[in-house]
């Protein structure tokens, strides 16, 4: 009899389900696991029809329109769906169309100060595929001379039913360049920064 019963305890420990701790560790690795996952795919920037700007206003109204020349990018398709903008844009490079004073001082240190941070980035939160379509709100982390912040900027409603592929995704935004320490040249230049962004994607090979 008793033989019989550790036989039919040791058949039930068999079968039992695993302890709350291991599986409180297997679903925290698959949480992980999705948050972490790489991206399904990604569509790099076509920096040959793009365009990525931004507009200065002077205390005396005259207006300053700045380009990076040089940046780099992509939009990834998520493994959920959603898809999510990166951008790299080069200070250095920065310019002041038909001024080389200005062009001079937005790469210099009371500005971007291109010498110590050579880099600025976005990286946008996921957001739906309709958003490139029907337009809206894109919300993003935004790094300037080292200081990170969330900015939105507005997607335009699209000019055609494949945009980025077929037509420009346009998106527009102002930040305020004292949240970045861009704080020098009060005197002369207005305190938002107005960033333009026209982006196409290069062909899926």
């Amino acid at each position: 009899m008793l033989a019989t019963t550790s036989r039919r305890d040791a058949g039930e420990k068999g079968t039992a389900r695993p302890p709350r701790g291991l599986r409180r560790m297997a679903a925290w690795s698959c949480l992980l696991g999705a948050l972490f996952a790489a991206p399904a795919g990604a569509a790099s920037i076509d920096t040959m029809k793009s365009e990525i700007g931004f507009a200065l206003r002077t205390r005396w109204g005259q207006t300053l329109d700045g380009r990076f020349p040089h940046y780099s990018g992509e939009i990834a398709v998520l493994p959920d769906g959603r898809h999510q903008v990166r951008l790299q844009l080069s200070a250095r490079d920065v310019e002041i169309t038909g001024n080389k004073t200005y062009t001079k001082l937005t790469r210099g240190r009371s500005f971007f100060d291109a010498e110590h941070f050579p880099t600025i980035e976005f990286i946008s939160e996921p957001y739906p595929a309709s958003l490139t379509l029907e337009g809206g709100s894109l919300i993003g982390s935004l790094r300037i001379r080292g200081v990170r912040r969330n900015e939105t900027f507005t997607v335009e409603q699209a000019a055609c039913p494949h945009p980025a592929r077929d037509c420009d995704v346009v998106a527009h935004g102002s930040i305020d360049r004292n949240d970045y320490g861009v704080d020098r040249w009060r005197f002369a230049l207005s305190d938002r920064v107005v960033f333009r962004l026209r982006v196409r994607t290069l062909p899926e090979e």
